[in-house]
This record gives C-alpha cells, structure tokens and sequence, in this order.
C-alpha cells in the first residue's frame, strides 16, 4: 500500500513561519500586517498565489514576481523557526513505515520540503517526495501523483491520499485513489461542509490513521 501526504497542515504545523513571512512583505511595502489566520487561509495552491492573495488583500501595488521573491526570501529564513510536526506524527509515520511505501506530495517548492523534511527528521520516512514547482506541476493536477503511484507500482485503489486542503481532494478525485481529510490541519476550514463529505475517512490527530490501517493498531 501507498500512503501519499500532503505537507503543511497534514504532517506539519507551518502556520506561523508562513504568516510570519507574509505579514513581513507587507511590512516592507509599508502595508499593516494581516492576522496570522487570514495569512493561512490564503495558503494551499503554491507560494505565488499565496503571494497574489496577500498584496491583493494588503493594498500592495507592486509588480508579484518582486513581491514573491520577498516572500521566498524570508520564508526561506524562517522555514524552521516555528514549525513541527504535528503530535503524533511520528507515531503514525513509525507504525506504517514497516508496512506501506510513505510518499510526500505537495506544493510547496521542492528545495524547501526538502530541507523541511531533513530538519524535522522527517525525510527517512519517505520513499518519494514531489514538490510543487517539479515538472508534475502542483494540485489539483493529479501528474505528481500518478508520478507517485507508478514508481511505486501501485494501483490508485491500494492508495491513500492524507491531506487537509480541497486541492488534495480534488487530485485524488482525479486520480481514482480513495482520500483521508485531516481535519486538524488548517486548510480543512477552507473546505465547504459537502465537499468534506466526498472523503473516504477523516480523522482528527494523526494517530487516528493508524486504526484505519490493518495490522498497525
């Protein structure tokens, strides 16, 4: 079987390094910083439409491609400043590691998950890791994941997908794997109460997971 997470908000808790970062270009362009939770909502489809929400919602008039590369800037030295893994993470990691492939499968910039998952200790738990700006492209485009699925010569049905957003709903839809909503990351209260509904299982704390996989409990 094929466990395929999502990062932030699934394995991670990257809420406040990524507001931090946001909130630290309005700043340069002498904009009021916006409250960490409005920041976070704007997070899920890759760092550039993050970017496009922030000065959209900041008053920002300047060119996205310099506000974007503020933004990777200081992400980049923040990337670790506050951000875990969420408990029981590992936990869950070191009962399906015996059993399953684990992959990652996000989109955020592949150099950054990298570098997240090797300072987190994260990174021996997964066999494949794709990141967002890979020629896959990123979700809801189901590319990465079919990616996942035949390098690990595994049928979509033998799958999971673990995230807490609707882009990794919508690309497991698209791939035919069933889907699991973790609903204490942040980006599940951006999916509307009928969507969350089209998951196969949702669970809320990582170590709920395990109960959903035979063996492991």
């Amino acid at each position: 079987m094929l466990f395929v997470f999502d990062l932030d908000g699934t394995l991670v808790d990257s809420s406040k390094d990524l507001a931090d970062a946001g909130n630290h270009v309005l700043r340069l362009y002498q904009r009021p910083p916006l409250p960490t939770d409005q920041v976070v909502a704007m997070v899920g489809d890759g760092a550039r439409e993050l970017v496009r929400r922030l000065i959209a919602a900041g008053g920002v008039d300047a060119p996205l491609d310099d506000a974007l590369a503020c933004f990777l800037e200081c992400y980049d030295l923040r990337l670790l400043e506050t951000t875990r893994p969420y408990d029981g993470v590992f936990t869950l990691l070191d009962a399906l590691k015996p059993r399953a492939r684990l992959a990652v499968l996000t989109n955020k910039p592949q150099a950054a998950t990298d570098r997240l998952l090797a300072g987190l200790e994260l990174a021996g738990y997964f066999s494949d890791v794709i990141g967002g700006d890979t020629p896959y492209g990123r979700k809801p485009d189901p590319s990465g994941l079919f990616a996942l699925l035949a390098r690990a010569d595994v049928r979509s049905e033998d799958a999971l997908v673990v995230g807490d957003s609707m882009n990794d709903l919508l690309v497991a839809e698209a791939a035919q794997v069933p889907m699991c909503f973790a609903r204490y990351g942040f980006g599940y209260q951006q999916v509307a109460e009928g969507d969350r509904l089209r998951a196969a299982h949702s669970i809320d704390s990582p170590e709920e997971l395990i109960e959903l996989v035979p063996g492991t409990s």
